[in-house]
C-alpha cells in the first residue's frame, strides 16, 4: 500500500518564511517570479523555482533566450527603457524580481520595491553592484576590505591625475560595464588618452549622461583570481567552498571547484566574502528588503598570498555553473530557495563530491555568423564523470558562448582535462 502524508486540502497552500504560499501552476495564487534576463543562468533558476511550484516568466531583449524556453510564459523588450518595464510590471504584476542582466532601469527596480515588489537581492544591491564606485566605496571605505588603491575620474584631466596617483601599470574601467567591456591596462601615461576612449565606447549602454566616469586602479601582482558563493537567506549568510577559474579578455573560461589553495588563504577568502554580502544585505534590511538570494564574490589573490576584493555580481556566477557538478545543490537551487524564503545553512552548501575529487566547468564559446548546430555529442559524451548543458540560444554573431562542459575528476588537472575533452570532441557547426 503506498504511503499516504496527512494533507489538508484547502484552497491555501503552505507559506514560505517568507509569508508568501509556495504553490503549483494549478494552485490557488501560486509565487509569481519575473526574470528580467533569460539567459542560461537564468535558465537554471527557472527551472529549481518551477521544481518548488513557483509560476516564472522570463523576459529578455530577443525571443527564445534560454529561459524562455522553460518559463510558463515569455516578453521582449527593452528592460533599460523605463516605460517598458513598467507596463511589464503592471502586466505581469509579480511577487519576485529578479534582475538577471544589468542593462536595466533601475529606477524601476526601486519603485517595484516600494510597491512591495521583492527585487532579488534587493534594489538597492542591484544598483550598488551596478556601479563600481558606490560598491567600493561601500566595500573598502565603509567595510573596510582591502582592495587595490584606486581612484575614480569624470574627465581625461582626472583619469590622468588618478593614474599618477596609483602609479603604472594599472588598469581603466567604466564605472558601469560587465564582461570585460571598456577595459584596458595602462602600462605608461602616453596610453591614458587612449584608455579613456575605450573606457567611453565600452561603458554600458543605459548608463546616464554624456560621459562615464572611470575607475582606474594599480595593477595588482596577481597570482591567481576566486569565486566565493555566498548565499544570504532566511537562514542567515553562508559560503561555498572557493572556486578556481580562468579567464581571457575578462569572460570565464574555465572553473573547478574546490579550488586549490591553501587553508589559510581559503579561510580568508571565505571571509572577506561573507563580510562583502553581509554589508550589503545590511543596506538592503535598512530599507526595508530581503537582500537574499545568491552572490557572486570577486576575489584576487596576490603572489604573496594576500586577498584583495575585486566585485560581486547580485546573483549566480557565470563560475558557479561548475556546483552542477560539484555540489547536491548547485548556485541555482541554492538561489531558488533563498528567494522564496526558504532557509540555506551550511549543509546545504556542502560539496557532494567523493573524497580528494575535483569538480571542473569548461565554456564552449562559439564563433561564426548564425544558428550553432551540435553534433558528435555521444563521442562528447563517452568518458565517465562527464556532463553537458547546450544552452540552445537562437543565433550566434561573432563569439558567444553557447554550452558548457561539466566534469568530476581526481585532481584539479584531472577534472579540467576531462571537461576539456567533451569541449573539444564535439563538432560545432554554425549555419
Amino acid at each position: 500500500m503506498a504511503h499516504m502524508s496527512n494533507v489538508n486540502v484547502s484552497p491555501s497552500v503552505s507559506p514560505s518564511s517568507a509569508g508568501r504560499p509556495l504553490g503549483t501552476p494549478l494552485g490557488v495564487r501560486p509565487t509569481r517570479v519575473l526574470f528580467l534576463g533569460a539567459g542560461e543562468l537564468g535558465k537554471e533558476v527557472a527551472i529549481e523555482l518551477m521544481r518548488l511550484g513557483a509560476w516564472v516568466c522570463a523576459a529578455d531583449s530577443y525571443a527564445g533566450a534560454p529561459a524562455q524556453q522553460v518559463a510558463h510564459e515569455s516578453r521582449v523588450l527593452d528592460m533599460a527603457n523605463a516605460g517598458e518595464l513598467r507596463a511589464l510590471f503592471d502586466e505581469v504584476r509579480p511577487d519576485i524580481v529578479v534582475p538577471e542582466v544589468e542593462a536595466i532601469a533601475t529606477s524601476e527596480l526601486a519603485g517595484a520595491a516600494a510597491r512591495g515588489v521583492q527585487v532579488v537581492p534587493s534594489a538597492e544591491i542591484a544598483a550598488i553592484c551596478m556601479d563600481r564606485e558606490r560598491l567600493r566605496v561601500l566595500a573598502h571605505e565603509e567595510l573596510g576590505l582591502p582592495t587595490t588603491p584606486y581612484r575614480f575620474a569624470g574627465s581625461l584631466g582626472e583619469l590622468r591625475e588618478g593614474a599618477e596617483a596609483v602609479g603604472y601599470p594599472c588598469v581603466v574601467k567604466p564605472v558601469m560595464s560587465s564582461s570585460g567591456h571598456g577595459q584596458s591596462v595602462v602600462r605608461s601615461a602616453d596610453a591614458i588618452d587612449a584608455a579613456w576612449t575605450e573606457a567611453q565606447e565600452g561603458r554600458r549602454a543605459a548608463d546616464e549622461g554624456d560621459v562615464s566616469r572611470v575607475i582606474v586602479e594599480a595593477l595588482a601582482p596577481l597570482d591567481y583570481e576566486l569565486t566565493v558563493l555566498t548565499v544570504s537567506s532566511s537562514a542567515g549568510i553562508v559560503t561555498c567552498a572557493p572556486i578556481g577559474q580562468r579567464q581571457e579578455s575578462g569572460d570565464y573560461r574555465e572553473s573547478w571547484q574546490p579550488a586549490a589553495s591553501s587553508g589559510a588563504v581559503l579561510a580568508e577568502a571565505s571571509r572577506i566574502a561573507h563580510a562583502a554580502v553581509e554589508g550589503l544585505v545590511a543596506r538592503a534590511k535598512a530599507s526595508g528588503e530581503t537582500g537574499w538570494g545568491v552572490f557572486g564574490v570577486e576575489l584576487f589573490v596576490l603572489k604573496d598570498g594576500s586577498i584583495l576584493f575585486n566585485e560581486v555580481s547580485p546573483r549566480p556566477h557565470d563560475t558557479g555553473m561548475v556546483t552542477m557538478a560539484s555540489q547536491r545543490l548547485s548556485e541555482f537551487a541554492l538561489h531558488a530557495r533563498a528567494i522564496l524564503g526558504l532557509p540555506v545553512t551550511e549543509r546545504h552548501v556542502a560539496l557532494s563530491l567523493p573524497e580528494g575529487a575535483v569538480a571542473a566547468s569548461h565554456a564552449i564559446v562559439v564563433e561564426g555568423d548564425g544558428e550553432a548546430v551540435f553534433t558528435n555529442v555521444p563521442e562528447a559524451l563517452g568518458e565517465p564523470g562527464t556532463d553537458l548543458r547546450i544552452f540552445a540560444k537562437p543565433e550566434v554573431h561573432g563569439h558567444r558562448r553557447m554550452a558548457v562542459a561539466l566534469a568530476v575528476g581526481s585532481s584539479e588537472a584531472d577534472a579540467r582535462a576531462k571537461a576539456a575533452r567533451v569541449a573539444d570532441a564535439l563538432t560545432i557547426d554554425v549555419r
